[in-house]
């Protein structure tokens, strides 16, 4: 599957690495041998949705990468937490709660976006990755729900679209796309059913996630894509 893997060398960066997806792809970049770096970053290091903090992870991970930058998976997110659960209805709206998931889910890698994307070499095959869901799909959503949820994926996707299409003015080589990780178990997914989906490990999830950004040529850059490789509808 590996068609198109990211050359050896350079720094791997994961964002939201004390997560279940994100701690197993930090530790599985380490064991590829591939980089010559690879830093995690979660909170307190990093509050995505700080600009002050952005910037300044981006500038530590700037002056440790004199290879330069060659991966950054941003694997943070919100489902739903002890302050708000998905809403099964329009009844349940609260507007800080939605607005909370659109600064998670959509602001903060808006920020990421605008920090970490310059730090991606102009020549050589390099990529950025976010971990949306396929939930966020418009055009599969046919049982409604999980509004916030839903709306701030397909926020995320449409930035990740955008900037993809900026991105290659000046690395052509680059990918910026949006994953599908599948159900994976996790803190975050245990109160759900995977609705008879296959379930993952967090290892296997990262196993695949990594796999399919090796098989994705540039071309497909501002794609969203299924943890198999399947491109999804926006």
């Amino acid at each position: 599957m590996s068609e198109h893997p990211l050359p050896p060398g350079g720094t791997a960066v994961v964002i939201g690495a004390s997560g279940a997806i994100g701690g197993a792809l930090a530790t599985l970049l380490q064991q590829d041998g591939r980089f010559a770096a690879v830093l995690g970053f979660s909170r307190p290091e990093i509050d995505i949705c700080d600009e002050a903090s952005v910037a300044a992870a981006a500038a530590q991970v700037n002056t440790a990468s004199p290879e330069g930058v060659r991966l950054v998976v941003v694997a943070t997110g919100l489902l739903h937490d002890e302050q708000q659960q998905p809403e099964k209805s329009w009844r349940h709206f609260d507007a800080a709660a939605l607005t909370r998931s659109f600064r998670v889910n959509a602001v903060g890698p808006a920020l990421i976006i605008k920090h970490f994307a310059p730090l991606l070499p102009r020549e050589g095959r390099s990529a950025l990755a976010f971990l949306s869901a396929r939930a966020a799909s418009l055009s599969e959503n046919r049982i409604g729900g999980w509004y916030g949820y839903r709306a701030s994926k397909a926020a995320l996707n449409q930035l990740v679209r955008s900037a993809a299409a900026e991105l290659a003015r000046g690395r052509k080589e680059a990918l910026c796309v949006a994953l599908h990780p599948g159900h994976v178990e996790s803190r975050l997914s245990a109160p759900f059913g995977a609705g008879g989906n296959p379930t993952f490990s967090a290892e296997a999830a990262a196993q695949n996630l990594l796999g399919v950004l090796d098989a994705l040529p540039a071309s497909e850059s501002g794609g969203f894509f299924n943890h198999d490789g399947e491109r999804i509808p926006y």
